[in-house]
């Protein structure tokens, strides 16, 4: 009667351990994605939605901030992020001697040259005043924007950092006004042309079809946001399912009915 005894606690406690590796199999297999509040959020919900169906567990770790989402990436409280463009990646990487690396390509955020009065570029006047985002990054950005519309030239390899000084040539001399980025879209009743950046356009009611003379290259380095991971862990085969569910013909179609053209698909 003992040994029957022994026998079933024997078999009640080899039945909870399982459970309780099980239970801890399940946890570990929670993936937690940081994103800033906004639309990389909301299209991350929607993948979060997509993955669940296969299998996988995402929760979402949303973001008020540009700089956390990385250093929660960094220090392990989460897994993924995605947020961000490559250079602003690198840079951090540089910065914080870190080693985070993009597993995949996630959406198009798109800087334009936007008008009230103008249809195309060509029919921007002498004397055109152009506005552009006061800080140096999404400023600089800004002028290569124009540069890319052949509207202006600027020193050669200035890249990013270029600034208003660095226009070397201008020839229907443009009036390049510095406006705080947020406040662009308001500027285009007094200006005749803006460049500003995807989130201000949806912020604003924009509709990049309808008002946009001129958009970035879909393969801009800073139009172009990535999915986020660290180094050690870019071949973690969940992390390649969440990418490959990001990247499914389910999100393309989400992007399409959703955003209306202000978010696309980078992949």
């Amino acid at each position: 009667m003992k040994v029957k005894k022994r026998a079933l606690q024997t078999l009640v406690i080899a039945a909870t351990m399982l459970g309780l590796t099980a239970c801890g199999q399940e946890e570990a297999r929670v993936i937690k994605v940081g994103a800033t509040v906004g639309p990389h959020a909301q299209v991350v919900e929607a993948v979060a939605k997509e993955a669940k169906a296969h299998g996988l567990n995402v929760q979402v770790v949303e973001f008020s901030d540009f700089i956390t989402p990385n250093a929660a990436l960094a220090d392990g409280s989460i897994d993924i992020n995605s947020y961000q463009h490559l250079p602003f990646l690198t840079n951090f990487n540089q910065s914080r001697n870190a080693d985070l690396v993009s597993i995949g390509q996630s959406i198009l955020m798109r800087m334009g040259i936007y008008s009230d009065s103008v249809k195309s570029l060509s029919d921007l006047p002498q004397n055109a005043r152009i506005a552009i985002p006061n800080d140096p990054t999404n400023g600089g950005r800004g002028l290569l924007l124009l540069q890319e519309a052949k509207l202006i030239t600027l020193k050669e390899n200035v890249g990013h950092k270029a600034s208003i000084n660095d226009i070397v040539d201008n020839p229907k001399n443009f009036k390049i006004i510095e406006v705080d980025a947020a406040q662009l879209p308001r500027t285009l009743s007094d200006v005749d042309a803006a460049a500003i950046t995807m989130n201000y356009v949806m912020s604003s009611g924009l509709n990049p079809k309808e008002k946009a003379i001129y958009l970035e290259p879909k393969d801009a380095a800073l139009a172009v946001m990535v999915i986020a991971t660290k180094a050690e862990n870019k071949d973690n085969p969940d992390y390649k399912k969440f990418v490959e569910i990001y990247q499914s013909q389910t999100i393309r179609d989400y992007l399409a009915t959703t955003f209306n053209g202000t978010i696309e698909p980078a992949f």
